[in-house]
């Protein structure tokens, strides 16, 4: 046999003494400022290529004229699903062709959106919602960090003195965000609007978001 080796065993670091977990958040409520709007046009035919050809022609239009209110930021234009399939009878047979085209805006002037919406020729509004823009969402997580970070800090300065101590010493600590918002829907009164009223302004109207940041973690009293 050989010689006996000697084994290391590592030793476990003692637990450190005196941690509290902590958490504290912050909400601030801002209006939505960017919308959403998504029109179509719908036709059935027996023949596809000819919905098609019909199809095109009043998204081409409706394209043509949303273009003229266009504006970069504040309401832009694009186009959206475009689809031709068929419907079938009873027996598993075709009996016709539906086809769907669709426009969407999107943009921060209501107004001007409300208007286009409402005069586009052969389109109809199917759909609507609110949301908060890139920057508007920064800006308020930024805010709602500032006070979630006050009251951890706040919080945690409370906790020591309570305990008896004169301070305390941060360990780890993680933050998250969420927009604590109402889902987007869109306005009944909107969707029946151009349907409604020819060349008639869609009212809308934006709702708030609620920008949630939470701070958690840990600290060590001392």
């Amino acid at each position: 046999m050989g010689p006996a080796q000697a084994q290391l065993v590592p030793v476990p670091a003692p637990a450190p003494e005196n941690v509290v977990q902590l958490s504290a958040s912050a909400v601030v409520e801002v209006p939505q400022d960017l919308l959403g709007m998504q029109l179509a046009v719908t036709r059935e035919g027996a023949d596809p290529a000819q919905l098609q050809a019909q199809l095109k022609e009043v998204l081409d239009q409706a394209l043509a004229e949303a273009r003229k209110a266009a504006q970069p930021g504040a309401l832009e234009v694009r186009t959206g699903n475009f689809h031709v399939g068929p419907r079938y009878g009873r027996e598993g047979r075709i009996t016709s062709w539906v086809g769907t085209a669709e426009l969407l805006l999107e943009g921060t002037d209501f107004a001007r959106m409300g208007q286009l919406a409402g005069r586009l020729p052969g389109m109809t509004l199917t759909g609507a919602s609110f949301r908060l823009s890139r920057e508007r969402r920064l800006q308020a997580e930024r805010e709602a960090q500032a006070q979630a970070v006050e009251r951890f800090r706040a919080k945690a300065g409370e906790l020591a003195r309570a305990f008896g101590f004169g301070g305390y010493g941060l360990r780890e600590v993680s933050v998250h965000a969420q927009d604590e918002g109402p889902p987007p829907r869109p306005r009944p009164m909107a969707m029946e609007a151009r349907s409604a009223m020819a060349d008639a302004p869609v009212p809308v109207e934006a709702g708030k978001s609620a920008v949630a940041v939470n701070v958690s973690g840990s600290v060590q009293l001392r």
